[in-house]
């Protein structure tokens, strides 16, 4: 048998020969032209070429559109910031949209952007051979530019032979804009269609009906408030033709909400993992999973939504989102899970690149009733096994609500023999308990923090980021709630200082820059930098980063970092408890 298999490869090796030695009027001949013909048609310029076996890849940039975006100047143009000052105006447009529109309106909508991608992007080559894909875009009352640009970014860059069609999917809106002038538009605008729910729907039901409309090989979700960078689609549909079982995520990158300038998110490469609230986190990418090229695809536990690519039957195979999930929030969890523990892998793609605006705030109304907490509760109920319960240690008000009808999903879990969220949590996201336990670890210190000075307290007064630390009256035995709400503070496990208990910690910390700056309150990031303290036993709060010293001044009631005095009793502070051994630990391990 082995003999015969020889034999096979190498009158297949004589006849591959052959086709390369053929004159040029051959079949060789011909067949090189076609490709030729496509490659260009697809690049938008010179076509380059790597064999893989007889498998040709090529260069998919438009270098034409490329050097045309290069050139362009004006509002906004290659992704900077464009500020507004009319005060008036901004308020009006983040009461609509949740982000400026104002801004958005004044910049083009086939605005350039910068090439932010890793330098190894510009050099690599992707199968000349992608399945084409349908970019469904649900939306309901978005702004008309913030729209129209996500439209145009992805037919401008784009090879148009991958997109089979764009379908914007109305979820209800009521703006006027949105219905015949919007129609009208995408009259001239080639491969876009427009479906509309005919009640409000909401996020996963909407994607789920542009999905069931889909003609493409492959389906691609994007939000309505996003800018597709150069050459984004080639990498996502690359991974999809190797193993169709692969969801690719492109990296977000974020178009601030302000003034519209475009940047990479904080760290820009990392994975995708969620803490035990079930609130989304990024961690960095371990030393075990670190590639020397640092532009080739990596494997992600988690999404953060709403931008993704998948096989289309894949995608139905794995029963699309669970129906059972109310307007938002939780599906990118289950889809998450899903593939992973039902024979499927998730990769984020450093050389795909989607601009995203973050809105705010949710600029419309929820209908009544819908709970985000049911969402995450019924994702945990089918799919998290006994994990479950570490949410509902955090989350104790979640145990008694009612999540529907999970037959169908347990079903699904059973048929597809999905495996265990064990396994999922040991074989795939073994890194997340690094940085969001299970159980949550010792604090070293709790409770009000009163200087030993002063004997007044630091008060976070609001729970705002960016807000200052204050020096206030300790109000323990006084007002309790507001003592709650403000004056207790928590020195845990990360070397942080978190507003809250040790078992309610809210997501902003202390953080500080530099000498003489003021403490305030930043979201938490867990990865020390600004918000890395050291509680020492001459009670003083030392920060490495700027190596200085928490600081008071009673006439101003300011908080701020000054240089270390420890005999100073305005930087000597108590805690109201002290877990001596954990200290300790902090303490022999500094680094």
């Amino acid at each position: 048998m082995k003999r015969k298999e020889k034999r096979l490869l190498q009158l297949a090796g004589l006849f591959v020969a052959a086709l390369l030695f053929l004159p040029d009027v051959g079949l060789w001949s011909l067949y090189r032209e076609q490709l030729t013909e496509k490659s260009l048609d697809a690049g938008g310029g010179t076509a380059d070429y790597a064999w893989r076996g007889l498998s040709l890849s090529i260069d998919w940039h438009d270098y034409e559109a490329i050097q045309k975006d290069a050139l362009r100047t004006g509002n906004g143009e290659q992704g900077k910031p464009f500020p507004l000052t009319d005060a008036d105006s901004v308020d009006q447009a983040y009461r609509e949209n949740g982000f400026n529109i104002y801004v958005s309106d004044k910049i083009a909508l086939n605005r350039s952007l910068p090439d932010i991608r890793h330098p190894n992007c510009k050099q690599k080559l992707y199968a000349e051979w992608l399945p084409n894909t349908s970019v469904i875009i649900p939306f309901h009352n978005e702004g008309w530019s913030s729209l129209l640009r996500t439209v145009h970014s992805v037919l401008n860059r784009s090879p148009p032979q991958l997109i089979a069609e764009i379908i914007l999917v109305d979820d209800f809106s009521d703006r006027d804009h949105l219905k015949a002038p919007l129609e009208n538009y995408m009259t001239h605008v080639p491969k876009v269609r427009i479906l509309r729910t005919k009640k409000r729907e909401g996020l996963i039901r909407t994607r789920l009906l542009g999905a069931a409309n889909a003609i493409g090989e492959v389906i691609t979700f994007l939000d309505s408030h996003c800018e597709a960078n150069v050459n984004w689609l080639p990498p996502l549909l690359d991974r999809i033709a190797q193993d169709k079982k692969t969801i690719v995520c492109p990296m977000i990158d974020v178009i601030d909400n302000d003034n519209f300038g475009y940047e990479t998110q904080a760290g820009d490469a990392m994975r995708g993992a969620f803490d035990w609230e079930m609130y989304y986190k990024r961690i960095p990418i371990p030393a075990e999973l670190a590639k020397e090229d640092a532009s080739e695809p990596f494997e992600s536990p988690v999404m953060a939504g709403g931008l993704f690519a998948v096989n289309r039957k894949w995608f139905w195979e794995l029963g699309g989102y669970d129906t059972g999930l109310e307007i938002w929030g939780g599906e990118q969890y289950e889809i998450s899970f899903k593939v992973w523990m039902c024979g499927g892998r998730m990769e984020d793609v450093p050389c795909s690149r989607v601009g995203h605006i973050y809105r705010k705030y949710v600029p419309y109304k929820l209908p009544g009733g819908v709970s985000l907490a049911k969402n995450l509760k019924r994702v945990a109920e089918v799919w998290m096994d006994e994990y479950a319960e570490f949410i509902y240690q955090r989350r104790p008000e979640y145990r008694h609500l009612s999540v529907g009808d999970t037959s169908a999903q347990r079903e699904l879990r059973s048929r597809l023999q999905c495996k265990n969220f064990r396994w999922f949590m040991t074989e795939v996201a073994w890194d997340l308990p690094k940085h969001y336990p299970p159980v949550e670890p010792s604090a070293a210190a709790w409770g009000e923090l009163r200087n030993v000075g002063t004997g007044l307290c630091l008060d976070s007064k609001n729970l705002a980021s960016g807000s200052p630390i204050y020096l206030e009256t300790c109000l323990k035995g006084r007002s309790e709630a507001v003592w709650l709400q403000g004056q207790v503070f928590t020195f845990g496990w990360r070397e942080d200082i978190r507003v809250g208990d040790p078992l309610h910690t809210k997501k902003v910390c202390f953080d500080a820059i530099s000498h003489y700056s003021p403490v305030t309150l930043y979201d938490c990031h867990g990865m020390k930098g600004n918000q890395l303290w050291r509680y020492k036993k001459d009670r003083t709060i030392y920060h490495p980063v700027s190596n200085s010293c928490i600081d008071c001044s009673v006439e101003e009631k300011r908080v701020f970092m000054n240089r270390c005095n420890p005999s100073s009793p305005s930087q000597q502070w108590q805690f109201e408890h002290i877990n001596s051994s954990v200290l300790n630990s902090f303490n022999l391990n500094q680094h």
